[in-house]
């Protein structure tokens, strides 16, 4: 159907009239065989271009006869590397793993857009003994040790595995639902239960692929809630606790927002609720109201279950402390 050719992990062709009119990342996927996720952080690297020319949105439409070239292969430099100005606090270590109470902002490893300076770069300077991990089939080799992990808005707690037992132990208890892992979350509006569970299925959003959403399609997910106190002024608004059953990506978010409560400072799963200003003031654009309080996990060696608690951080503290009933 086209003049393609791939050389050097490049592919190369000139739009056919099937694909006039047709978005650049639909295309790609149809010429590539990538899955559309895959083509949108080629886009989001800046490795798809039409006619010379980066392409900086994937939704853009080809015209017949332009020049597609899309850079498959991964740079080499793509790797996670030791950076020890990467800043985050241990706050628990032994042989067999590190606890990590990760900061707001800290991306945990590569991925689109995020080429260095991440939580993992960061371990790999303190602890470089975790770059082994992969080659004893422990892990990727883009995120060495790494078993679970939060989003760059979010804080608080995480477990890594300092080695392959500690690996295959750890994600066992996350794959089994034995791990406790709790939030404490500032959400819209006043939750009128208690609590609840909110039990719906969670997967790629089928209007935006880059979004999760509770669709039939999707994986089992399972959030239980507490409510720890109730807002009315300057905004309706209820602090929360999350327990996760499961470890979808985005779970909470998805969860809190398909009830009708999404977390505060979460611009991506709010829809219409509109950002307080009291919050704009104390929460910087992509920061949520969402930390990782709590993480409880049987040790990998001996079995003995351990707790570790990471106080809410300050800024999320001031936010609580500008509300009253």
């Amino acid at each position: 159907m086209t003049d393609a050719a791939v050389s050097g992990g490049v592919f190369e062709t000139v739009v056919p009239a099937p694909l006039g009119g047709e978005r650049v990342d639909r295309a790609v996927a149809l010429l590539t065989g990538l899955p559309r996720s895959a083509v949108t952080e080629l886009v989001s690297q800046g490795r798809v271009s039409v006619d010379g020319l980066i392409v900086d949105t994937r939704s853009r439409t080809l015209v017949i006869g332009q020049t597609l070239r899309v850079d498959v292969a991964p740079p080499v430099e793509d790797g996670p590397r030791a950076d020890s100005g990467v800043e985050f606090s241990v706050v628990y270590e032994d042989p067999s793993l590190i606890v990590v109470d990760k900061p707001a902002g800290l991306v945990v490893h590569h991925g689109a857009g995020h080429r260095g300076g991440t939580l993992v770069d960061g371990l790999l300077a303190r602890f470089p003994e975790l770059g082994d991990l992969p080659a004893a089939g422990a892990g990727e080799a883009d995120r060495p040790g790494i078993v679970h992990r939060l989003d760059k808005g979010t804080s608080g707690l995480l477990v890594v595995a300092r080695n392959a037992e500690a690996y295959h132990s750890l994600s066992g208890q996350l794959r089994q639902h034995t791990a406790g892992r709790h939030y404490r979350s500032l959400v819209a509006g006043l939750v009128e239960a208690d609590a609840g569970v909110v039990d719906a299925p969670i997967g790629r959003s089928p209007r935006q692929p880059t979004r999760m959403s509770v669709t039939r399609g999707g994986r089992p997910a399972r959030t239980a809630y507490t409510v720890v106190g109730r807002y009315r002024e300057p905004f309706e608004a209820t602090l929360i606790e999350a327990t996760l059953d499961t470890g979808r990506t985005h779970q909470v978010r998805v969860h809190l927002a398909a009830i009708g409560h999404p977390v505060i400072g979460d611009d991506r799963y709010a829809g219409a609720v509109p950002r307080p200003s009291a919050v704009k003031a104390a929460l910087p654009g992509g920061r949520l109201f969402l930390h990782a309080f709590r993480l409880s996990l049987d040790h990998p060696d001996g079995g003995e279950r351990r707790t570790w608690e990471s106080p809410l951080p300050s800024d999320l503290s001031a936010v609580i402390e500008g509300l009253s009933p």
